[in-house]
């Protein structure tokens, strides 16, 4: 109680929650992991920050740094001991500066990041990074775990997009490095050793970050597809057709839109006949500096071609921001209807796009050799290489049975990705989930030099033990 009251005098009674009222810090998103908590606390400045971290240097107390605690993998989430103090960072939302000459945004780490899209909106900039979860996981979340989302084929992931950060560090002191510089090779790139480092290594307080010009119209269209690798075909030709105009390209399976349309009856897929039972679907967003017409005109004489190779057999072009909206509405409540069938064995995997029909059609006899019944729930970024190749129960398995070979499940998906140069996680990062898995895929001189520098930059081991490492 001693310590809970020491905490309270700091940061004020309502920001320090103990009891029932933490809980809802302490489990992660898909309820994998519950975890306990010395207290959970609520910081409302830099400076409260830094005073919470060196308390916890005094007490020995480990600290997990928490955004909008949309962590997929864990990483968010203390463990069970009851000793760490998660940090949660959504007192820290003001949008400090927007240069509109420089095209930069300082933004803090609390910022919802619709928040963050919202305010580069008013000064008809764009910021171009978006995930599902966007209503709700913050920036700082997104730069600790180097967030991918929709836009990556174009604007790259949450690394290419900031340009400096606000840290403090595990020894309590503050690296003003908010400079919003396109071009600084003064030394060793320190952004990017905390930006997709999960908190473990400090705790980012604010970034600089880019912004682009909103693009004057954007297409979108949905095709049908014969096969994955016609998916690759399409790809290949729409980013040779319109290079960076391109920004989204969405690989969705057919039961993946079957599950959406069989949950939320409110949305439909907008195919009928044989075009709506082909096996994969892929989204595609075009955006064009002149006009809705220019766009428009461009992708239906691409459509035509593609067409008339095979590749596509049908294409539904969005008329209207709704349409527009709803289209995209199908593939981002895939997540949630998955959800809505109870639990899955989910893999945020990267794979060359190159290899993706050989791993899929690998992948996927592999399982049903070993598993037969299971349920393969396939979609993501095709563009860059990123799918969610996740396996559900089926109508043969129930949810207990699937969830007791999930190690074996993943140990036979994570084998083939590495098999085929792939990578075991791709935008969700490692957190708890994947932390033992790295010994049996990284380079060991990779993991040892990981190491070397979580011991230099947190020599005690208090920021976010137990995650990565």
């Amino acid at each position: 109680m001693s310590l809970i009251l020491e905490l309270q005098h700091m940061l004020g009674l309502s920001h320090v929650l103990t009891g029932d009222q933490a809980q809802p810090w302490l489990t992660d998103w898909r309820g994998r992991y519950q975890g306990q908590a010395l207290a959970v606390v609520r910081p409302g400045s830099v400076e409260q920050v830094v005073q919470v971290v060196k308390w916890c240097i005094h007490h020995s107390v480990p600290m997990v740094p928490q955004g909008g605690n949309t962590s997929l993998c864990g990483g968010a989430t203390p463990d069970s001991s009851g000793r760490a103090l998660v940090i949660s960072l959504t007192r820290l939302d003001k949008i400090r500066s927007i240069d509109t000459g420089n095209d930069t945004m300082v933004a803090e780490a609390g910022c919802i990041l619709q928040h963050v899209q919202q305010a580069a909106h008013q000064v008809e900039r764009l910021f171009p990074l978006s995930l599902a979860a966007e209503g709700s996981c913050t920036l700082g979340g997104n730069l600790a775990t180097n967030a991918g989302g929709t836009q990556v084929l174009r604007y790259g992931n949450a690394r290419e997009l900031v340009l400096g950060l606000e840290v403090v560090t595990a020894q309590g002191d503050v690296w003003h490095g908010l400079q919003a510089l396109r071009k600084n090779n003064t030394g060793y790139d320190l952004r990017n050793l905390y930006v997709g480092s999960e908190g473990t290594l400090g705790i980012i307080t604010a970034a600089a970050i880019k912004l682009y010009p909103v693009p004057r119209a954007q297409t979108i269209a949905l095709l049908a597809l014969p096969s994955l690798q016609d998916a690759i075909q399409v790809l290949n030709m729409a980013r040779s057709w319109f290079a960076a105009s391109l920004t989204g390209f969405e690989l969705m399976a057919n039961n993946c839109l079957a599950g959406v349309t069989e949950c939320f009856p409110e949305q439909r897929l907008p195919f009928q006949g044989d075009s709506a039972t082909l096996p994969w679907y892929a989204l595609l967003e075009v955006s064009d500096s002149e006009s809705a017409q220019h766009a428009r005109a461009r992708f239906e004489t691409l459509a035509q071609h593609m067409m008339e190779k095979g590749w596509v057999h049908d294409a539904v072009v969005a008329e209207s921001l709704a349409q527009s909206q709803a289209l995209w509405h199908l593939r981002e409540s895939i997540p949630l209807a998955e959800k809505r069938y109870g639990k899955s064995v989910k893999h945020d995997i990267s794979v060359p796009v190159s290899r993706i029909p050989d791993f899929v059609h690998t992948t996927n006899a592999a399982l049903q050799q070993h598993f037969p019944g299971v349920e393969h729930i396939i979609f993501g970024h095709l563009g860059d290489g990123n799918l969610h190749y996740n396996v559900a129960r089926g109508l043969v398995w129930s949810e207990a049975q699937l969830l007791e070979q999930q190690s074996v499940i993943h140990q036979l998906v994570h084998d083939s990705v590495h098999a085929v140069g792939g990578a075991i996680s791709a935008e969700h990062g490692v957190g708890q989930l994947k932390r033992d898995l790295l010994p049996r895929y990284k380079d060991p001189v990779e993991l040892a030099l990981m190491r070397q520098i979580k011991q230099t930059l947190d020599p005690l081991g208090l920021m976010n033990p137990g995650k990565v490492l």
